[in-house]
């Protein structure tokens, strides 16, 4: 018999000779994988959402002269639609989605297998993770068996279920190609499953399921030059979408633990600087004041090595695991200090107490910036978003829908350096200004995702 290669020629060996699937232990065969698509397939559905959004009209409109003689210049409404996939993860309604799917949407309709349409309400999202959660009312739905995504192995076989491009219940075929990627640019806590199962547009929100049809993930992203499927999809494990999504039913929010350190990974001449045995671990380059670390007795310059006995290597790699612990819950810390080895016990605090000031301002009657909600920027803030003690301004918490400050461009997480050409250091700085500024003029600095913007709006 000639043996074949590539994808297609293994699974055409393992038909032929009988093999045992040894990732889950089950023989591999057409009417194995028939079965599990069939056992999957009334799980996921098709989602279909549209959101109100404030358009601003051509640059021209920002000149006077135009504006007025146009009659032009007022931001306009615009119907945005997105089409994707969910799962259904209980019988009585819930389903998991992306945030990039239905987040901010004023109408969500979701289409079961059977050819059924719903309404459904958004229950929570979580933008930084990319997770959703819907619900339906309506029982005795076809929830999806919930896999465990912490014992996967590369080189399992999994299937990708969705509605790419539209086209409702879409199988497709692969192998989970690398475990724990970090540091693309797809979300704030990154630990995707990659996988070659082919994933295009439409499929996000969708199923990535093992051969005994468990969910181990939620397919979210590609990495595609053309914006189609390569062979490089990405899906969030399943045990981080069921957190979120038990935290949003119990607490109305996402609750991460938060541990008040600034991190970078170790290189080797940081290694050799620190006398370090091996290249390994992150080197704590800041504590917050009042942080679960500083309370705990973490110093600058220590190495964490380790937590609750988890190799760490990235930076990314503590971030998300010590936002999967729950707040008032204790971490051990492996660290180096001074060339030794010791071991710290740190109970982890609640970060969105953490990233939410006491003191803030809602920013009323101001025709520039009404329906901006700020305040001086929290450490936790700092520290989460990467800032610099060298950018130094007030925080933007939130912008009303439809206010002043959304069609300004202002943006949640932007942080207002300048106004008029005036700095904004602290809250106290802006509320002085706020309350002097007339004129159709507005000139602003801004920071925003690493860089520094300067807009001027006329009105």
């Amino acid at each position: 018999m000639r043996i074949r290669t590539g994808v297609f020629g293994i699974l055409f060996n393992l038909f032929l000779c009988g093999t045992i699937c040894a990732s889950s232990a089950i023989p591999f065969s057409d009417e194995v994988v028939a079965n599990v698509v069939q056992k999957v397939l009334p799980s996921v559905v098709n989602i279909s959402s549209e959101k109100t959004v404030m358009v601003q009209q051509s640059p021209l409109f920002s000149d006077p002269f135009f504006r007025d003689f146009f009659g032009g210049g007022v931001p306009r409404e615009q119907v945005q639609r997105a089409l994707g996939s969910g799962v259904i993860v209980s019988d009585d309604g819930y389903i998991i989605t992306n945030n990039h799917v239905v987040g901010g949407a004023d109408r969500v309709e979701v289409r079961l297998a059977d050819g059924r349409i719903f309404s459904a309400r958004i229950i929570g999202t979580d933008p930084q993770s990319d997770v959703a959660v819907i619900k339906i009312d309506t029982r005795d739905l076809p929830a999806v068996t919930i896999g465990d995504s912490a014992g996967l192995r590369i080189g399992t076989f999994v299937f990708a279920v969705g509605n790419p491009f539209g086209l409702e219940q879409t199988v497709t075929f692969g192998i989970i190609s690398a475990l724990g990627r970090t540091g693309l640019g797809i979300t704030d806590y990154e630990n995707f499953i990659q996988t070659d199962a082919s994933i295009n547009p439409g499929n996000s929100g969708g199923a990535l399921v093992n051969m005994r049809g468990e969910l181990i993930g939620i397919n979210t992203a590609i990495l595609s030059r053309s914006g189609g499927s390569v062979g490089i999809g990405f899906a969030i494990p399943v045990n981080l979408a069921m957190n979120i999504k038990n935290s949003l039913l119990k607490y109305g929010k996402v609750v991460r633990g938060w541990l008040g350190v600034s991190v970078q990974e170790i290189t080797p001449k940081i290694a050799d600087a620190l006398e370090l045995d091996a290249v390994k671990g992150v080197l704590v380059t800041g504590v917050g004041e009042d942080s679960p670390a500083a309370k705990a007795g973490l110093k600058r310059g220590d190495v964490i090595r380790a937590i609750n006995a988890k190799p760490v290597n990235k930076t990314s790699a503590v971030r998300f695991m010590v936002a999967e612990v729950t707040p008032g819950s204790e971490v051990t810390l492996s660290i180096v200090r001074d060339g030794k080895q010791k071991k710290i016990s740190v109970v982890v605090g609640d970060l969105s107490k953490a990233l939410s000031p006491q003191d803030r301002l809602l920013i009323e009657n101001n025709k520039f910036l009404a329906g901006g909600t700020i305040s001086d920027i929290p450490p936790a803030v700092r520290e989460e978003l990467k800032i610099g003690d060298d950018i130094q301004g007030v925080f933007v918490l939130d912008v009303k829908h439809s206010s002043p400050a959304e069609s300004t461009g202002l943006r949640p997480g932007d942080i207002i350096i300048r106004v008029n050409g005036r700095e904004t250091r602290s809250l106290q700085e802006i509320a002085g200004l706020l309350e002097q500024l007339t004129g159709r003029k507005l000139s602003i600095s801004i920071f925003r995702q690493g860089s520094i913007m300067n807009m001027t709006i006329i009105r």
